[in-house]
């Protein structure tokens, strides 16, 4: 990990450059991030305040950690402390958030957020809150912390407030782990410093956290059983913490007012969708609220079932499709949970609907009308079918029509392709999707983006990573024809048929439906199976999924072509891109969109592969050759 870090002593130092300016530069070096002028003079004004506290408290050689990213997340620590414990001699860390804020209140509403003044906008996140947020996520993911709560504590530090001026936050503070200090507080924090540390270097400690090994244990479908059960499962950061606590809020409200309330929550792969979904799920079935979980994606509610629910029939029935509530009670429920609501269709009737339900109502109609509170998750540039309309404008313009309020959350500060914000913009520049030209791959510590010289090398790469430990798939563009299984001669299906051919490469789909076909598993569990590694995912089966290591083949439907990257619908295999049904323009996007699912998939990298050599040396220009 690249980090920003500084003994308190050094970073009081003399120097011919302002601290914010080495930091703006070394950020925008490690992670192509760009730095705000009211940031640099945060920088300015705060860091050396915590320096100071720490060389008045004898701590001169304590190591400072600035602007510390957390692991698989774009989401950064103002600072982190790491020394030795006074107490045992073992590793002692404090993750410090500070705050500018000097008149504060806790909102009437909820005691978790609180109200700035002279400050716009929604209430904001609890500073102890936040700060315990971050140290329980690092305890979650950093092995070197394994079996060693007590060596990460968190701190609040409200440097320019006086106490009195914002006492009833202190109100919130939940263990002793975490604390709030203030500026009239200043000597307790400089005591609680001198009692936490020993007066000893740092420098080793800060090395054991830096050079930790990361390891996500509690991704998404793997501990969904228990999130659902204990939602501690998953620690809530930030904007998740706040958009968890709104939907909780919108249901409270909803009871006490008899007030309907429509709250969209929208994000970037992997930003945490999943995960605040399940937690409310799970927090509003404890609440013995009437709720439930609905998807439009197959595999995606299966796989939610199979590891959620776990053999609980009563379980697997909190999760639903979108066309299941046709003629559902209007508010019936309290809460709907619409998960990948990108996935929404424009009708849910089809022709196997009953003439009675075939009324042409919006599908997003009936999600709104069936709960008091419908949430919907969403990622804008997860469009890849025909049909699909989900996105915010649209639901909340027929909110609006119905005369709801809509609470709209961005996550987009959140977990970004396990954690690289860089990368998912240089894939939507790459791609056409922000208006932006293509640029070259500058690096980022957090994620790897290597091209292979052929789908052999492809496949090499991916394997090696898998016999380290890593989770890694391969998926490709819809440019092979999708053939059902060979069958015995029983009849049965027994084996996949090598559909996506390169040369004498040549390798399987997918299993299409919820059985599997010999070693090959059933679609839902393609992306977390071991079997699901000998075939090439479909984008329909990878949309939704995650893993570390993520290989992407482009098919002929996207080239470079003239100096650009063109769609070519004719080389598409994809049923639902025919003319008949959908313009030139929208299979142009959607063939985009569709590789844009494709690409953002990895948590950790991704291995490109184009079929096409033009294309193929194209994004050699831009990608380092791994």
């Amino acid at each position: 990990m690249t980090v920003f870090r500084r003994t308190a002593q050094a970073l009081l130092s003399p120097v011919e450059r302002k601290l914010s300016e080495v930091l703006a530069e070394h950020l925008k070096m490690s992670a192509n991030l760009s730095v705000s002028e009211s940031e640099r003079r945060a920088w300015d004004r705060s860091l050396p305040i915590v320096a100071h506290d720490l060389v008045e408290a004898g701590l001169d050689q304590i190591e400072m950690l600035i602007e510390y990213q957390l692991p698989l997340t774009s989401k950064r620590a103002d600072v982190v402390l790491a020394g030795v414990d006074r107490r045992t001699g073992g590793d002692a860390y404090v993750v410090v958030e500070l705050k500018q804020w000097s008149h504060v209140e806790v909102w009437d509403e909820d005691a978790r957020r609180v109200l700035v003044h002279n400050m716009t906008g929604r209430p904001k996140l609890h500073p102890s809150l936040q700060a315990k947020g971050y140290s329980d996520y690092i305890l979650d993911f950093l092995t070197v912390l394994a079996g060693h709560p007590d060596a990460l504590h968190a701190v609040a530090y409200l440097h320019n407030a006086e106490r009195k001026d914002v006492a009833d936050l202190f109100d919130i503070v939940e263990d002793d782990r975490t604390r709030l200090f203030t500026q009239t507080t200043r000597g307790a924090f400089v005591e609680y410093l001198r009692d936490r540390f020993a007066p000893a270097p740092g420098a080793a400690a800060a090395d054991r956290l830096l050079s930790s090994q990361v390891r996500p244990s509690k991704q998404l479908l793997k501990h969904a059983a228990d999130e659902i059960k204990h939602r501690e499962q998953f620690t809530l950061l930030a904007e998740q913490r706040l958009a968890y606590e709104l939907v909780l809020h919108a249901v409270d409200k909803a009871r006490r007012q008899d007030l309907k309330t429509v709250v969209v929550i929208t994000g970037g792969p992997g930003s945490g969708k999943s995960v605040i979904a399940l937690s409310l799920l799970g927090e509003l079935s404890r609440q013995k609220h009437a709720v439930l979980h609905a998807t439009g994606s197959r595999s995606f509610t299966q796989t939610m079932r199979r590891y959620v629910a776990k053999g609980s029939g009563n379980t697997k029935a909190l999760f639903k499709y979108f066309n299941n509530f046709m003629d559902a009670g209007k508010n019936e429920l309290d809460v709907l949970i619409c998960d990948e609501a990108h996935r929404i269709r424009e009708v849910s009737a089809n022709r196997y609907t009953a003439a009675r339900l075939r009324t042409g109502r919006p599908q997003v109609d009936e999600l709104i009308d069936a709960a008091r509170v419908p949430v919907f998750l969403l990622d804008e540039h997860q469009v890849v079918r025909p049909g699909e309309m989900g996105t915010l404008d649209q639901i909340r313009d027929h909110a609006r029509t119905k005369g709801l309020d809509v609470i709209a959350v961005s996550l987009d500060e959140q977990f970004r392709c396990g954690g690289s914000r860089a990368y998912e913009e240089w894939v939507l520049r790459l791609l056409g999707l922000d208006g932006g030209a293509p640029a070259g791959w500058t690096g980022d510590d957090r994620f790897d983006v290597t091209m292979a010289d052929s789908p052999y090398d492809l496949e090499a790469v991916l394997a090696g990573h898998r016999a380290d430990g890593r989770s890694a798939r391969m998926t490709a563009g819809f440019c092979w024809t999708w053939s059902e299984p060979l069958k015995d001669h029983m009849g049965r299906p027994h084996a996949l048929v090598s559909d996506v051919t390169i040369g004498q490469w040549a390798r399987p789909w997918n299993v299409k439906g919820d059985r599997s076909v010999g070693d090959a598993p059933p679609s839902e569990l393609w992306a977390t199976d071991e079997g699901g590694a000998g075939q090439v995912g479909c984008v329909y089966t990878a949309q939704g999924f995650e893993y570390d290591w993520n290989g992407v083949i482009l098919g002929p439907d996207l080239l470079y072509r003239d100096g650009r990257l063109v769609t070519d619908r004719t080389a598409s295999r994809d049923p639902a891109l025919r003319p008949k049904t959908v313009t030139a323009e929208q299979a142009d996007r959607l063939i985009r969109n569709t590789y844009k699912v494709l690409l953002t998939r990895g948590m950790v990298g991704t291995v490109l592969y184009s079929t096409d050599p033009e294309t193929q040396a194209y994004l050699a220009t831009l990608v380092t050759r791994g």
